[in-house]
């Protein structure tokens, strides 16, 4: 089963409001949207989506997706 697989057959978790008021891209320092369909919180200005699991943000550029792959 793959990566998306296995996301989309996980329960979502709620990610705390108060957590997601402070928290900013790593790359730019911007604001950032949180898609809770995909689990991510979204950078539109560094074009990045950081993935959330288990209700925890992953703010590594490195586990982030591309957007330009879209």
């Amino acid at each position: 089963m793959s990566d998306t697989q296995e996301a989309a057959r996980a329960p979502k978790m709620e990610v705390d409001p108060k957590l997601l008021e402070i928290l900013v891209c790593p790359v730019t320092k911007s604001t950032l949207r949180y898609d809770r369909e995909k689990q991510e919180l979204i950078s539109d200005k560094a074009r990045l989506a950081f993935p959330i699991r288990d209700g925890i943000p992953i703010m590594l550029t490195d586990e982030a997706r591309s957007l330009d792959d879209e």
